[in-house]
């Protein structure tokens, strides 16, 4: 079997808020912005990684959930302990401070992981927990 990643989603709360994060501050490509029933989906993506997507999701738009259940998947944003990205880069310490002056809530700054891996931590605008890897 011959799988790739193609695309992951993350649930958004603003859509100009998760614009100017992903593709101002992350430098993502915009690949689809669609606006259905006053619902905004928005599609980034790593700039030369064509096949490769975040699609941004209005949270309200999940079929299937009751009102309790967005309350609380809201709430879990808000913590940022609803969902979460990884992303790679051969210069973390250029993507730290890039991240940082676009006014993105600092997790973790870079830090040299007990188990073998140098890493940052970020919340979107949604509160969704942005992890960048520096690659060796």
């Amino acid at each position: 079997m011959d799988l790739t990643i193609h695309q992951t989603f993350l649930p958004h709360l603003d859509h100009e808020a998760s614009l100017d994060f992903y593709r101002d501050t992350l430098g993502f490509e915009v690949r689809n912005d669609v606006e259905y029933n006053g619902l905004h989906w928005l599609t980034v993506g790593p700039a030369g990684q064509p096949d490769t997507s975040i699609v941004l999701t209005p949270a309200a738009a999940m079929p299937g959930l009751d009102e309790e259940e967005r309350r609380t998947i809201t709430e879990m944003m808000a913590k940022g302990t609803y969902a979460a990205v990884n992303l790679a880069t051969k210069d973390l310490d250029g993507a730290f401070e890039r991240v940082q002056a676009g006014d993105a809530e600092v997790v973790q700054e870079p830090t040299e992981q007990p188990y073998g891996i140098r890493d940052c931590a970020f919340r979107d605008p949604a509160g969704n927990l942005v992890r960048i890897q520096e690659l060796r």
